[in-house]
């Protein structure tokens, strides 16, 4: 349920969001690796999880690129 919302909150977003969220995320990622090298990350199920909303963001960029 959480993830279905998620992709609807990203589908009603344009172009331009969606890249500055794709940003975010892989910056997040970044940051998550590194404190996962230095033994400061608590939940390593986060750096999963930031994976696949990266995955997910960029789906809905190639959908809407292949409907415009």
């Amino acid at each position: 349920m959480k993830t279905n919302k998620f992709v609807e909150g990203l589908k009603a977003k344009s172009a331009a969001e969606l890249q500055e969220e794709l940003v975010a995320a892989k910056k997040e990622l970044f940051n998550l690796r590194f404190q996962n090298a230095t033994n400061q990350l608590d939940n390593t199920s986060r750096i999963k999880e930031v994976r696949k909303n990266i995955a997910r963001i960029q789906t809905v960029i190639t959908e809407k690129s292949k409907l415009a």
